[in-house]
């Protein structure tokens, strides 16, 4: 059975003891009942990982001894998602799925279509909330990488983050159901993807003529049309096979 996967930052070294208190101490002491002896692994979300052994159990907290380190390069090219607002639970499943499936960062939308808004204080909640299911799901997908949640951003401000990604030579992709071009058909060879994913009543006209004229391509998935909380997550998967990103290998 593979060890169970922790958050903590800093990772110490090998060799000293790590302490894990707080909410993932409870999960560890309390939840997941460890003891003495079992085998633990820490990341930091930043790519390092810690092999750790149990040595003291205490209420809500483990200290561990640290055996050894290893920094897990993060995923080639690296993949952000912009993911219009969906509205209800779907919001954070939308975040959970492309989490699960490899997402390297997620930038929320407000896009004309989208039904949920986020204004004044609700877009920095949103925020908060969207990081905090972008960590669980990488814990829980032991993934040493935990996607990064951009500030809400405006169509404008897509529309600029599409020209940077061109302009350093990455690929800007609008998944799009009237599409001609299949993303199959694809070659991604840049350092990064920007993949832009509309609300459910779809991308507006006038959306979608602002990302291409700053360089971004609409694609098609395949013959179905996904919901806006499940679309990124299958793009992943597509680009997982389309690119190196699935080459590498786990950490055990």
């Amino acid at each position: 059975m593979a060890p169970p996967v922790f958050h903590l930052a800093p990772l110490p070294p090998a060799g000293a003891t790590a302490v894990l208190d707080g909410a993932e101490g409870r999960h560890a002491a309390t939840v997941r009942r460890l003891r003495s002896g079992e085998r633990v692994l820490l990341t930091d979300g930043r790519g390092g990982v810690a092999d750790c052994t149990v040595t003291t159990v205490g209420r809500d907290r483990l200290e561990l001894a640290v055996q050894a380190r290893q920094d897990v390069a993060p995923a080639v090219p690296q993949v952000t998602v912009v993911q219009a607002l969906p509205k209800g639970e779907r919001s954070d499943l939308a975040v959970e799925l492309a989490t699960e499936a490899g997402v390297d960062a997620v930038v929320p939308w407000q896009a004309a279509r989208c039904v949920a808004r986020w204004q004044g204080p609700k877009a920095d909640k949103g925020v908060q909330r969207w990081q905090s299911t972008a960590t669980q799901a990488a814990k829980q997908s032991r993934r040493a990488h935990v996607p990064e949640v951009a500030p809400l951003h405006s169509t404008t401000e897509v529309a600029e983050l599409v020209a940077r990604t061109v302009a350093e030579g990455g690929h800007a992709l609008v998944l799009h159901e009237s599409a001609q071009a299949p993303m199959a058909d694809l070659v991604l060879d840049g350092p990064r993807v920007l993949l832009v994913v509309g609300p459910e009543g779809g991308i507006a006209d006038d959306e979608l003529a602002v990302l291409t004229a700053q360089g971004a391509v609409a694609v098609h998935l395949g013959p179905t049309v996904l919901r806006t909380s499940t679309a990124a997550a299958v793009a992943l998967g597509a680009l997982g096979v389309l690119t190196p990103r699935w080459l590498a290998r786990p950490f055990a």
